[in-house]
């Protein structure tokens, strides 16, 4: 029948506009390069001590999620509902799809159109109008229905280097995905690690008071057998009072770190209540694996976020450049047209067209130069801050293994420091025991125990924080088995 010719014209239609658009293949502006990096065999300046607990090494993945090593069964299932339930990750899970869609969308704008049409009208001709004032003016149907396939040629590739810099944006969505990723799970960790020392000062601020009381029996007892004046205990029992009044204010930061944590988890405080993390829970590796910096460059999601957006906007400047050039739209429409439905679809009621348009900017103003410029500047613009964005990793990572390489000799200058003060208290309260010493000093004695005894639980506590931080800025992998990048 007629109508199966218009359907071979349409598929030539399409044929012909396929084949001119594989001879659309020049792209304008500059192809995306990675930016190159200084090579550096390590973080730390010659004088910076080097950790005993860090261990550089070309591949420093896990077999597992990285906290997973710190040995702690609560803090694994806290980060379990973190993962799933906090609302920073939605939001760039959610953004990520988003820079999906828009890619995808970007895609389809290179692909020809097709746009079908179809209509019912009734009209009366005013025969007057066209100079025939005694003829009757007809009221008629008229029915059409058609396709309009149009395709852009994309001659020198604006449009592709729209979907390059869309799918960059992606990518670095993407990237920004993983970074927020891994901001969470270090900063859960950080608020356990947190928990955990502050019930730890608790704890020993609870023992410090119970020395302070035995303290203050020891004058009660004195005083019972005349040895000493009743106010001698007035400086122990103020002592103790001092120390009981630190208790509230910790207990007050321990419940404000219950619920940070509850916020990340996603939770309100009043529906979750935080596990009771203690430094025994905690269990971390003797040497951590740490990536060189060659490597930490194709890691660290931020630093790989800004090379995505670098690769945007360089692929921008290709957009910039084309827009300089002409375009060139073809186009082919069908249509059926008819004063009745059952004729509508005749050949007699075909029409058809074939197009090609032209656009060529000529005077602008220098507009679109001037936006080519801009294009280029803001490459410009994000190379810097990819170049700053490793420059800021590398001197993270230099300050945890700097902050790391202390740790241990705090740590273990602080234990001398409670052992002397242990051993000092003793004699001190032996001495007043014995007649031999002012009560003044089994107090001063006992405040250099109780300062010692604070310094450690503080030492404990930063060591375990900067092994967090370093699993953090050194962007080990937070799933399990670590994916490729």
């Amino acid at each position: 029948m007629r109508w199966s010719n218009s359907l071979r014209l349409a598929r030539a239609v399409s044929a012909g506009v396929s084949a001119l658009a594989l001879a659309a293949c020049a792209t304008v502006g500059p192809n995306f390069k990675s930016p190159a990096v200084a090579p550096a065999g390590g973080y730390a300046m010659a004088a910076d001590p080097a950790p005993g607990i860090a261990a550089l090494t070309p591949d420093a993945r896990l077999a597992g999620p990285w906290w997973q090593s710190l040995g702690s069964p609560q803090l694994n299932a806290v980060m379990t509902e973190a993962l799933a339930g906090n609302q920073t990750v939605a939001v760039a899970v959610a953004t990520l799809e988003k820079a999906g869609e828009q890619e995808r969308a970007a895609r389809g704008e290179l692909a020809p159109k097709l746009d079908a049409n179809a209509g019912a009208e009734r009209e009366r001709l005013d025969f007057a109008a066209f100079g025939f004032p005694n003829l009757p003016n007809p009221t008629f149907n008229l029915f059409s229905v058609g396709g309009v396939v149009s395709y852009d040629l994309d001659l020198f590739g604006g449009g592709r280097r729209r979907v390059e810099a869309a799918a960059a944006m992606a990518q670095a969505q993407a990237r920004r995905a993983d970074a927020a990723y891994l901001s969470l799970t270090g900063n859960v960790a950080l608020q356990a690690v947190r928990m955990a020392g502050l019930r730890a000062r608790i704890d020993a601020l609870h023992q410090i008071a119970a020395d302070d009381q035995r303290n203050i029996e020891i004058v009660r007892r004195a005083e019972a057998a005349g040895g000493e004046a009743p106010s001698a205990g007035a400086s122990g029992s103020a002592q103790l009072a001092e120390d009981q009044a630190l208790v509230p204010l910790l207990g007050r930061e321990l419940a404000m770190a219950r619920h940070a944590l509850a916020a990340l988890v996603g939770r309100s405080p009043a529906d979750w209540t935080a596990p009771d993390f203690a430094f025994a829970a905690f269990s971390p590796p003797d040497r951590i694996p740490v990536s060189l910096p060659s490597t930490l460059v194709r890691a660290r999601p931020d630093i790989l976020a800004a090379e995505a957006d670098f690769h945007a906007d360089t692929a921008r400047i290709g957009v910039a450049t084309a827009d300089l050039y002409p375009d060139i739209r073809l186009s082919a429409g069908l249509s059926q047209g008819a004063l009745t439905p059952a004729s509508l679809f005749s050949y007699d009621s075909t029409g058809w067209n074939l197009g090609a348009g032209l656009t060529a900017p000529i005077l602008n103003g220098g507009s679109l130069r001037a936006q080519r410029r801009a294009a280029e500047a803001q490459a410009r613009v994000s190379l810097a801050r990819y170049r700053l964005a490793v420059l800021t990793a590398f001197s993270q990572v230099a300050d945890v293994l700097a902050a790391l390489a202390r740790d241990d000799e705090r740590l273990a200058a602080e234990e001398r420091a409670e052992a002397v003060a242990t051993g000092s208290l003793r004699d001190s309260r032996n001495a007043y025991a014995l007649g031999g010493s002012a009560f003044l000093q089994v107090i001063e004695a006992q405040r250099r125990l109780d300062r010692a005894r604070l310094a450690l639980v503080e030492a404990r506590g930063q060591k375990l924080s900067d092994i967090v931080e370093l699993y953090a800025v050194t962007a080990t992998d937070w799933r399990d088995p670590p994916r490729a990048r």
